[in-house]
């Protein structure tokens, strides 16, 4: 199903505090943020020519966050970036100065931060971003996981030093935990989704985010004409929309956000016209897009930016992990996650549906980006949904 944006705010300025923290002097503090990590290396950025053929367009490329600084994941940007920017905040608060990233690594500044509690919940990669944070900048954090977060993740959190607090109940609930448990003890809640009178801290994870735009302008030769953005909360999808519309102004791509129906808050409050709690539904496959509500910032920024909201079935995002480990002609095989290719699971939808292509000007002439958002971060579930042997998965992924 596909819904075109036709809300007033549609194409309407943005407000303020999103202009700002998602804006290009945002971007640019998020990238010389990430260039102090000693761990810092630009993801690759895939032609995949003969699918485009496919599929009818004129050139798809696929921006590959599978091996983001050694978490599988594009929220590697988010999370560790809000930390350390909370962690020289609260130096410069103690120090009476101003607090420069280079000094991250100072002893003065790795005592403050040793007196600070990070705390998030997760499906699984937001959580190993805080935790990263926070073992990078020599402070705790705390990881609430709800019921569905696989073994495998779980134990990828604790390895990064987080104390684990487990959840009954879905990623929703474990949101309203951690807002209740950290306001009660003082810790810092470092969240990728926002609520009323919480936005600053989650705008500052979106704003990692825009990292994944910047450097993927400055390899393509043009700029691409569609973005199909996979999404839970909203924040990845707010995120690239948003500093894409503000780098490439009337040359912005066509922004289209594409959920599971099992999942999709994002578009019932496209429907509604407002944010809406969609019921608890059958669990998806899809599971870091598993939300019940969208984050109220990205909601607001999406409204502006977002073009179409669009759903996929639960056999989409498998068929598209399979298509992208096992390509057609020369493309390059790409490891993703039950997550990752949602966006390239919207394309494939929308190509192949004469109503949908045309709604969404899709041509022979489009020029189409996707994000693999995730690599395989549980790779027996990786193999299992793909039907590759585990050594192969590994060979794939080493």
């Amino acid at each position: 199903m596909l819904l075109l944006n036709q809300r007033p705010e549609h194409n309407q300025p943005l407000v303020a505090a999103d202009a700002e923290s998602l804006g290009i002097a945002g971007g640019e503090r998020a990238e010389r943020y990430l260039k102090a990590r000693d761990d810092h290396a630009e993801t690759p950025l895939h032609a995949l020519p003969a699918l485009a053929d496919h599929l009818g367009v004129a050139a798809l490329h696929v921006k590959d966050e599978g091996q983001r600084l050694g978490l599988g994941s594009f929220k590697a940007l988010g999370g560790a970036y809000a930390v350390m920017r909370l962690v020289l905040e609260e130096a410069g608060k103690r120090l009476g100065r101003d607090v420069d990233v280079s000094e991250i690594g100072e002893p003065r500044v790795r005592e403050i931060a040793s007196s600070m509690i990070f705390v998030c919940a997760t499906d699984g990669n937001h959580g190993r971003s805080v935790a990263q944070g926070a073992g990078l900048v020599g402070a705790r954090s705390v990881i609430f996981v709800h019921a569905g977060v696989s073994a495998e993740r779980v134990a990828a959190i604790a390895r990064l030093g987080a104390e684990i607090v487990r959840v009954e109940g879905g990623y929703d609930h474990a949101v309203r935990e951690v807002a209740r448990v950290g306001a009660e003890r003082g810790w810092k809640i470092v969240s990728n989704t926002s609520w009323l009178g919480y936005e600053r801290v989650p705008g500052l994870v979106m704003q990692g985010y825009t990292v994944i735009v910047r450097e993927t302008l400055r390899r393509l030769a043009e700029p691409p004409t569609h973005i199909f953005l996979q999404a839970g909360v909203g924040g990845f999808a707010a995120a690239i929309a948003c500093h894409m519309a503000v780098m490439l102004g009337s040359r912005r791509p066509k922004a289209v956000v594409v959920e599971p129906r099992r999942s999709a808050c994002l578009y019932a409050s496209a429907e509604a016209g407002r944010p809406v709690t969609i019921a608890q539904q059958q669990p998806t496959v899809m599971t870091m897009l598993e939300c019940a509500e969208p984050s109220l910032v990205a909601w607001r920024v999406l409204a502006r930016v977002g073009d179409a909201f669009m759903m996929v079935e639960e056999e989409d995002a498998v068929a598209v992990m399979k298509r992208l480990a096992r390509p057609l002609g020369n493309d390059p095989a790409i490891v993703s996650g039950e997550s990752g290719g949602v966006g390239l699971a919207g394309l494939v939808r929308a190509a192949g549906g004469g109503q949908m292509r045309a709604a969404l000007g899709l041509d022979a002439g489009s020029r189409v980006l996707v994000v693999n958002s995730e690599g395989a971060t549980d790779h027996g579930r990786f193999a299992e949904l793909v039907g590759m042997a585990p050594a192969e998965v590994f060979l794939q992924t080493a």
